[in-house]
């Protein structure tokens, strides 16, 4: 057999559709955030300016981190040491599951190595320990959920994006005595709506069932605490598991589930991807643990960034480029086509020095390949009119669409 050709032509594929990712070599500039330096496709570092991190709040650059991150390293060393049961498991980690458990108002936390572990490793271990459960999942739930649910072996019902009518009908199918649970998002971060997560408890408090809900793309950037949209909305109560993460709006790397005691206990106790792997370095944890407490405490990064998204979407918007309906922080421009999205992000790159990276499938349908902009604290008037200015001249030039002159 031969084997090389399977796998080229799996990588052709890819080429062929368009959708083939290329990483862009680039490092940040400490104490300079948004701008970087560019190391791809030519001779020595360019600057550039990124706009599509999701270190949404510039967490990864304060101050704050990077000094707790050093103590730690010179305190702790660089390594963890192994598992947590192990010897792997430090004060920093116990203090941070405290400050995470009191973020979302709940008696527990569990620390994991990222978001994407967090959410296979506890719901797939909570399907297994719940005989004859079954799982409702949102249509858009994250990668990491979907692999979490099937790896628990439950049955799984798919209800279409924040339809509540249809999430119910689907609830009132199954035998009422049967384990349930619900699965989803609070911010989907291609589109930035967000879900009714009080109607959804609703309806889980009519049919008997447990609620799991993925905060990643809002802990940190909503409430007044940084708790997420089940903060701001005063919903955290009324929601059996929230799950988030430390490498986005907290800027550091790691993510975590927090609930009641036995049921982080069960997790801890049962789910592989817990037990049997190294957990984070301590200078991680020490880093996470400064920016969770920061944010806990001020206000004025999550309301810098909500002013410039707004900014910018009005800057879109008035330019006539396709910008899509956004309620949160995320500014995605529809593009439509793969090649073409690659295309614009390419040219931004090599000739105006911007960094965005295209949105294609499976992150998104085929037909809906998007461009997509996470504006932050530290993006400039001047730099949002330079960005339209850029994507206007491009989409006139690849005949994209309409817009107006910049």
């Amino acid at each position: 057999m031969d084997y090389n050709h399977i796998f080229k032509s799996a990588i052709d594929r890819l080429h062929d559709e368009g959708r083939y990712r290329v990483f862009i070599d680039i490092l940040r500039t400490k104490g300079a955030y948004p701008n970087a330096r560019c190391f791809h496709g030519h001779n020595g570092p360019k600057p550039i300016t990124v706009w599509c991190s999701n270190d949404y709040l510039g967490m990864g650059q304060h101050d704050k981190v990077v000094a707790a991150m050093e103590e730690a390293l010179h305190d702790v060393g660089a390594g963890s040491g192994g598992t947590r049961n192990i010897g792997g498991n430090t004060h920093l980690h116990v203090q941070l599951e405290e400050e995470l458990a009191d973020l979302h108002g709940k008696q527990a936390a569990l620390l994991f190595t990222s978001g994407y572990v967090s959410n296979e490793a506890a719901l797939s271990t909570l399907g297994k320990l719940l005989p004859g459960c079954i799982i409702f999942s949102d249509e858009l739930n994250h990668a990491s959920m979907i692999a979490g649910i099937r790896n628990s072996g439950c049955e799984k019902r798919v209800f279409r994006h924040n339809d509540l009518e249809h999430l119910e009908q689907m609830l009132m199918q199954v035998d009422p005595e049967a384990p349930k649970l619900i699965a989803f998002e609070s911010v989907y971060s291609m589109d930035g709506d967000i879900a009714p997560i009080a109607e959804i408890c609703d309806l889980a408090d009519k049919y008997g069932a447990l609620t799991y809900l993925d905060e990643v793309h809002a802990v940190g950037m909503y409430g007044a605490r940084g708790g997420g949209i089940s903060e701001r909305d005063g919903v955290a109560h009324r929601v059996t598991l929230i799950e988030g993460t430390l490498g986005k709006a907290f800027g550091v790397m790691g993510g975590y589930v927090s609930a009641d005691k036995t049921i982080i206990d069960c997790i801890r106790s049962y789910a592989p991807g817990f037990i049997f792997t190294t957990s984070l370095s301590p200078v991680l944890v020490g880093g996470a643990l400064a920016s969770v407490r920061h944010l806990k405490g001020s206000s004025d990064e999550r309301n810098a960034q909500q002013s410039a998204a707004a900014m910018l979407k009005a800057k879109f918007s008035d330019a006539g480029l396709p910008l899509m309906p956004s309620v949160t922080h995320i500014v995605p421009l529809m593009v439509g086509c793969p090649v073409k999205a690659k295309q614009i992000s390419d040219i931004l790159l090599a000739e105006y020095g911007v960094y965005v990276q295209p949105i294609n499938f499976p992150t998104v349908p085929r037909g809906t390949e998007r461009l997509r902009f996470t504006p932050g604290p530290c993006h400039t008037g001047k730099m949002m009119d330079d960005l339209v200015k850029a994507l206007v001249e491009i989409w006139d030039r690849l005949e994209i669409g309409d817009v107006k002159a910049a």
